[in-house]
């Protein structure tokens, strides 16, 4: 064979290797572009601040917003008041379907496992919602405490018991100040012994970063990971209030946007994917402000939180 015949073998060798790496190509990148595409994890609104609005209005709000639920208030001063729900909450539902969004959970005010309480859960089992934050357990009188804990612990015990029997599970908010659970330490030795699957813990970035700011609140989460069902992003500041007579500074929290405050909401979100959940989110836009400005600041918390999620 000839040096002549051997160089045009070669040439045809490369350009046949060109042409099968080009037609390959589409089918390599492919993988990288479906994991760039990922779908990120859906978001409701906490409805409180919005209450001045009928829910259809309040749907079509959040439809321009781009989430994709409604976490409803059903509950004393609630969007529903709680006596009304067997008859509103499926308006409501309707609501939302016509927006082309969901009532993803409700926030109520049940404690126990009263008549209000069993027509809630029957009518969230009819309307397809599947959980529901609980109400809150007053912490009782200082030096009561262990004796109080044994007491929320019965009515809890109704609550679930209740919830069960209408495949709902009822949602315990890691809260701070003078209720219980105070933080998530708490609710992690008050539900230990119960199943996931019967009861969950509702984690809050605020309350659990008020409470456990240094690290706390990722501790907290490691504990109550099985039992995670339910996360509300809000964020805070503290500001100087008045001094008190011996001179000693006092300091409140004041809600801000969700980029602008301590609870440190990039490594909270990333610690609770991270442990596994794969549930929803709920931005509560507490800002006691104008419903104009409470649109406008969710507008931005909901921006902010999709760049969270990009970069997980």
């Amino acid at each position: 064979m000839t040096n002549k015949v051997l160089f045009a073998d070669k040439i045809e060798r490369r350009q046949f290797l060109k042409s099968s790496l080009a037609a390959a190509l589409p089918f390599a990148t492919a993988p990288a572009l479906a994991t760039d595409s990922k779908k990120r994890p859906d978001v409701c609104v906490y409805t409180e601040h919005f209450q001045s609005l009928p829910i259809p209005e309040v749907c079509g709000i959040f439809k321009q917003l781009g989430v994709e639920g409604l976490d409803l208030t059903v509950r004393p001063g609630g969007h529903i008041p709680p006596e009304k729900a067997k008859a509103e909450l499926p308006k409501a539902v309707q609501a939302a379907k016509d927006h082309g969004l969901k009532i993803m959970m409700l926030t109520t005010a049940i404690n126990s496992a009263d008549r209000n309480a069993e027509e809630i859960l029957a009518t969230c089992q009819q309307e397809g919602i599947d959980r529901i934050k609980t109400g809150y357990f007053p912490i009782g009188q200082f030096g009561q405490l262990k004796k109080r804990l044994v007491e929320v612990r019965k009515q809890l015990d109704q609550v679930v018991e209740l919830a069960a029997k209408y495949k709902v599970r009822p949602c315990i908010h890691v809260h701070s100040g003078s209720t219980i659970p105070s933080n998530g330490f708490m609710l992690y030795n008050l539900i230990r012994d119960i199943p996931p699957e019967r009861v969950g813990a509702y984690l809050d970035s605020y309350h659990m970063t008020i409470t456990g700011g240094a690290g706390g609140w990722r501790q907290a989460i490691d504990l109550l990971t099985p039992w995670i069902s339910l996360v509300a992003l809000k964020n805070f500041q503290w500001h100087p209030g008045k001094r008190t007579d011996i001179n000693q500074q006092t300091w409140r929290t004041e809600f801000c946007r969700l980029e602008d405050g301590i609870a440190p909401i990039p490594s909270f979100v990333n610690i609770v994917q991270r442990v596994g959940y794969q549930g929803f989110y709920t931005l509560h836009t507490e800002y006691r402000k104008p419903v104009k400005d409470c649109i406008q600041l969710t507008k931005e918390d909901f921006a902010y939180l999709k760049r969270i999620f990009a970069r997980l």
